[in-house]
């Protein structure tokens, strides 16, 4: 028997996503962008000293369609050394794609240059690729353009839904086709890989929904789920997730999600890679963890506290907020508001070494003020002032103690 081929899966870089960052004075560009470009050298370090055979990229290179010559001249440079190390798939995710197909996409020009090694899949399409280990068929699903998919169907009079249902189906149909291609192109011991970059019904969505380009189309597991592949490579989706994990009669249905933390929204979940063994009918593989920026949210309850900055530097000090973004909410009460010292904690922030101060957000817990009426110029000053204590929440008993002593001052006067 063979020795599995070793693949490298990953997807959604989207370089040039700058939040959270400020410009690096030695380079020009925001350390965000920076460090999403350091978790793709972190993936060719490993593909190096792993001895890859194929590298497949499962889409988004970049944060949009149009992305500017330095962050194309960084991400081609890595591209470029990957290939140097096996061959490498481009697939074309929805931030790599022209809305007019008669444009080109992101990562054409490794296809214009005719890049060796290089192969960009922006097209259904199946090739048999032969690496240092043996031969590998490699389909291709890149994300479904409804007027690629749909340029020969009459749509005249159809609604939103059946639209998207048309694009589904047209969609389920070229993945039909690309299990019979694999099948024409692979021996019997020949592993199949698909690479596609959809959204898959059952798969937990993260913070991709705040950046995404474009109207999504929600494939059916099933028309992945076939044995006649031995690893379905996923793009899209950012959150990690193995979609048959609890399944023997389908191959692994991975997503490997993004490389780095786009924002909050991702602040707990793992970032990395897969590592793949293909081999036919016995493929393994693990997710690998990269060391992905801190995202950190501190609360701090301070609507009852005498002193709240105190109380919002001791929780900062409860973590390691070194080279983290952090992020600090804090409640408050009206009253606690005006003793919150924000210049003292930002420096304390500082002092312990952030990476960024994404924000210090204050919730004021302000009750409601009672409505005073239709006609508050009806109504008597200890109506007025009753009203007031009660929209400024003083309890029953005190505010009855307060009005006594107003109405012993007005009489008096």
């Amino acid at each position: 028997m063979s020795e599995p081929i070793r693949v490298l899966h990953f997807a959604d870089a989207h370089i040039g996503l700058e939040n959270y960052g400020a410009i690096d004075s030695e380079t020009g560009l925001s350390s965000r962008a920076l460090d999403f470009l350091a978790r793709l050298d972190d993936i060719i370090e490993y593909a190096r000293e792993s001895d890859v055979d194929l590298v497949i990229f499962a889409g988004d290179a970049f944060r949009s369609r149009s992305p500017n010559p330095t962050f194309q001249r960084e991400f081609a440079g890595r591209i470029r050394q990957l290939s140097q190390l096996a061959p490498t798939v481009l697939l074309a995710g929805n931030h790599d794609l022209p809305l007019n197909a008669a444009k080109a996409s992101t990562v054409d020009i490794f296809q214009t240059l005719d890049v060796p090694g290089v192969w960009v899949a922006a097209d259904y399409e199946a090739r048999r690729i032969e690496t240092t280990r043996g031969a590998v068929v490699v389909a291709a699903a890149p994300f479904p353009i409804r007027s690629r998919l749909l340029a020969d169907a009459d749509l005249r009079g159809k609604t939103i839904a059946e639209r998207d249902d048309a694009l589904k189906g047209a969609l389920h149909k070229r993945l039909r086709a690309l299990r019979c291609r694999a099948d024409e192109l692979a021996a019997d011991s020949t592993p199949r890989l698909l690479t596609g970059h959809f959204s898959v019904a059952g798969a937990i969505w993260g913070s991709e929904r705040r950046v995404m380009l474009g109207r999504d189309v929600v494939v059916e597991l099933e028309a992945l789920a076939d044995s006649r592949w031995d690893y379905v490579a996923l793009g899209h989706i950012h959150r990690h997730q193995n979609l048959t994990a609890d399944r023997e009669d389908a191959p692994p249905v991975v997503y490997s999600g993004s490389p780095e933390r786009i924002d909050f929204g991702e602040e707990k979940e793992v970032k990395g890679f897969c590592w793949v063994e293909l081999a036919r009918g016995g493929t393994t593989w693990r997710f690998v963890e990269l060391a992905a920026r801190k995202l950190l949210t501190l609360t701090v309850d301070c609507r009852a506290i005498e002193n709240p900055t105190g109380a919002a530097l001791a929780e900062m000090k409860r973590h390691d907020l070194k080279d983290a973004v952090v992020r600090l909410v804090i409640k408050l009460s009206s009253e606690s508001e005006t003793l919150l010292n924000d210049g003292t904690i930002v420096n304390e922030l500082k002092r312990a070494g952030v990476f960024h101060i994404a924000g210090i957000s204050k919730d004021i817990d302000r009750r409601a003020r009672s409505r005073l009426g239709v006609s508050p110029e009806g109504m008597t000053p200890m109506q007025l002032l009753a009203r007031y204590f009660e929209g400024r929440g003083v309890e029953a008993e005190r505010r009855e103690e307060l009005l006594q002593l107003a109405r012993e001052i007005v009489e008096g006067e």
